[in-house]
C-alpha cells in the first residue's frame, strides 16, 4: 500500500510528514471545534423544533443557551495558579525557573493553556531560543498542533507540526523533528518544498498538556460527558418557553355564537384576544369560558433533575448552579460540598505539572544548564481549596505547633516564592529598627497581661452590683 500513514509506509520525508499531520489534525478539528462552541455557549438551541420556536419568538433568542459548560470548566481554572518551581534537592523555589517563567508571561499563558485543555481535551507549550539565546515559551490550540509519537511509547514525540494562516488565507506550517526544523507554505493545492534548519535541542520541542490522559486513546475534554446534558437542558427550558408564549395565556372559548365564514367557506374569528379587550355579544345565547392555562412548574422540576446530573458527572457543587434557598452554602456544608471539585482540581494539578516540568527542563536544555536533567523537579501550586482566612490561618497556626519550618508554613499560606525570598531581609530589617528604637516599639499598643486581666473585677459581681442599684433605683420611684 502506498497510501501515507499506513502501516506499511510511514512519512519519511518533510513533505509526507507535513500532509501527514495535516490529514491527522483535520479529522479531529470537528470534535475540538464543537466543544469550543458550547464552551462558547454557541450551541444550536433546538434544532428539531425551530419552526415552532421561531413562530413564538422570532430571533428574539436565537442566541440564547442556558450554557453550564463554561462553569463546568471555569470552577476547576480559577483554582489553577502555578506559584513556582523546584527542580532540584535545594528546599527553596527555583529562582531562575520563576525568572524564565516571569519573562514569558506565564502567568496568563498558563491560565489559557490549561483552559484549552480542559475544553479541547489537549493544548501544547513550544519552547524554543529567543534572538537574544534565552529559552521562548509559546503555548498553543489543539485546534493549530499536532503530535505522532514514535511506536509504541506515549511520551517520546517522533514528530510535531504547527499549521497556521495569515490575515490573507495562506496557510504555512512549522514542522519539528528531533533533528530538523522545517518551514513551509501552501498555494491551496500542495505544500511547498520545505526549508530545513537544524535542531540543536535534539528533541522535539512541542510538550502536549494533556486533559484525563489514559492509557490508551487521546485525552478528553470535561465537556465529553457534559454535552449531552446540556442540550437536555437547553431543549427543557426552551420547552418551557414555547409553552409560556403558547399555553401559559389562558385561552377562551365561546358558544351559542353563530359562526360566520368568508366568501371560501372558511371560518372568521370573531374577535381579537387580548390583555385590554372585552368579550361581547348580543345573542343572549353566547356563553364565554377559558380553559386553565398550562402548569410550568413540571418544567422546572425536570430543569432541578437535568442540572443535578449534570453537576454530579461535572463534580461541581450543585449550589454553583442552582441557589435553592436564596442564601449561599457556608461553613463546614460548602467545604463538604466542594470535595470532588477539590479532588478532581488536584488530578489536573498531577498531569498540568507533569508537563510544566517538561517545559522548564526545555528551557535549561537551550540554556546549557545541568537542571535539564533533573527529575526531581516538581511544580509549586497556588491552594485550591477556598477557605476562610481564620480557618487557614488557625490551621497554619497548629502546623507551627507541631514543628514545621516557617518556610514552609509561608508557602501554605499563599505567598509566592519572590515574596518568601524577601522576607529574611525584612524580617532582618524589622529586627534592627526595634533594637534601635526599643522605646517607639514599646509605646505601641499591646495586649493586655494575665496580669492586668486577673485585677479586673469578676464580671458575676459586677453584674450583681448594677441589679442591686437598679433595684434601689426601683424601690425609690
Amino acid at each position: 500500500m502506498d497510501k501515507i500513514g499506513s502501516p506499511f509506509s510511514p512519512p519519511s520525508t518533510a513533505v509526507e510528514w507535513i500532509d501527514y499531520l495535516h490529514g491527522k489534525l483535520g479529522k479531529r478539528l470537528p470534535l475540538i471545534r464543537k466543544y469550543a462552541d458550547y464552551y462558547e455557549g454557541r450551541q444550536a438551541t433546538m434544532p428539531f423544533s425551530q419552526n415552532l420556536y421561531s413562530t413564538a419568538f422570532g430571533e428574539a433568542f436565537r442566541e440564547w443557551s442556558d450554557n453550564f459548560c463554561q462553569l463546568v470548566i471555569d470552577a476547576v481554572l480559577e483554582r489553577l495558579s502555578v506559584v513556582g518551581f523546584r527542580l532540584t534537592d535545594d528546599p527553596d523555589a527555583d529562582a531562575d525557573a520563576h525568572e524564565i517563567w516571569m519573562r514569558n508571561n506565564m502567568a496568563v499563558q498558563s491560565s489559557a493553556a490549561h483552559l484549552d485543555a480542559m475544553v479541547h481535551g489537549e493544548s501544547y507549550a513550544i519552547v524554543w531560543a529567543g534572538v537574544d539565546g534565552e529559552p521562548v515559551i509559546s503555548c498553543e490550540s489543539a485546534e493549530q498542533v499536532v503530535v505522532q509519537y514514535k511506536p509504541g511509547s506515549r511520551t517520546e514525540i517522533e514528530a510535531a507540526a504547527k499549521f497556521f494562516s495569515d490575515d490573507f488565507g495562506r496557510e504555512y506550517v512549522s514542522l519539528w523533528t528531533e533533528d530538523y526544523t522545517y518551514t513551509s507554505y501552501s498555494d491551496g493545492r500542495q505544500w511547498y518544498e520545505p526549508v530545513q534548519g537544524d535542531n540543536p535541542l535534539g528533541v522535539v520541542p512541542v510538550v502536549p498538556i494533556s486533559n484525563r490522559a489514559r492509557l490508551t486513546g487521546d485525552p478528553t475534554s470535561d465537556l465529553q460527558s457534559i454535552v449531552p446534558l446540556q442540550d437536555a437542558i437547553n431543549k427543557t427550558a426552551t420547552d418551557a418557553l414555547v409553552a409560556s408564549e403558547m399555553a401559559a395565556f389562558p385561552a377562551r372559548f365561546v358558544t351559542g355564537l353563530e359562526i360566520v365564514e368568508d366568501e371560501d367557506g372558511r371560518p372568521i374569528e370573531p374577535f381579537r384576544i387580548a390583555i385590554d379587550k372585552v368579550l361581547q355579544a348580543e345573542d343572549p345565547q353566547a356563553k364565554f369560558g377559558q380553559f386553565a392555562a398550562a402548569d410550568l412548574s413540571n418544567y422546572r422540576v425536570l430543569l432541578d433533575l437535568l442540572t443535578q446530573h449534570l453537576a454530579s458527572l461535572a463534580r461541581v457543587p450543585y449550589h454553583y448552579m442552582i441557589d435553592s434557598g436564596g442564601h449561599p452554602a457556608t461553613g463546614e456544608g460548602a467545604e463538604a460540598a466542594e470535595y470532588g471539585l477539590i479532588a478532581k482540581t488536584r488530578q489536573r494539578i498531577l498531569h498540568f505539572g507533569r508537563a510544566w516540568v517538561e517545559v522548564m527542563k526545555l528551557c535549561f536544555r537551550i540554556k546549557g544548564d545541568r537542571r535539564a536533567n533533573c527529575h526531581t523537579a516538581e511544580v509549586i501550586w497556588a491552594d485550591v481549596e477556598n477557605r476562610s482566612e481564620a480557618q487557614h490561618m488557625d490551621a497554619l497556626i497548629k502546623l507551627k505547633a507541631l514543628g514545621v519550618p516557617v518556610e514552609v508554613l509561608w508557602e501554605r499560606a499563599g505567598f509566592t516564592p519572590a515574596e518568601i525570598a524577601r522576607f529574611p531581609a525584612l524580617l532582618a530589617e524589622q529586627e534592627a529598627l526595634i533594637e534601635r528604637y526599643p522605646t517607639a516599639v514599646a509605646a505601641g499598643p499591646s495586649a493586655p497581661s494575665a496580669d492586668d486581666m486577673a485585677e479586673k473585677p469578676p464580671q458575676g459581681n459586677a453584674s450583681n452590683d448594677a441589679r442591686k442599684k437598679a433595684g434601689d433605683d426601683a424601690n425609690r420611684r
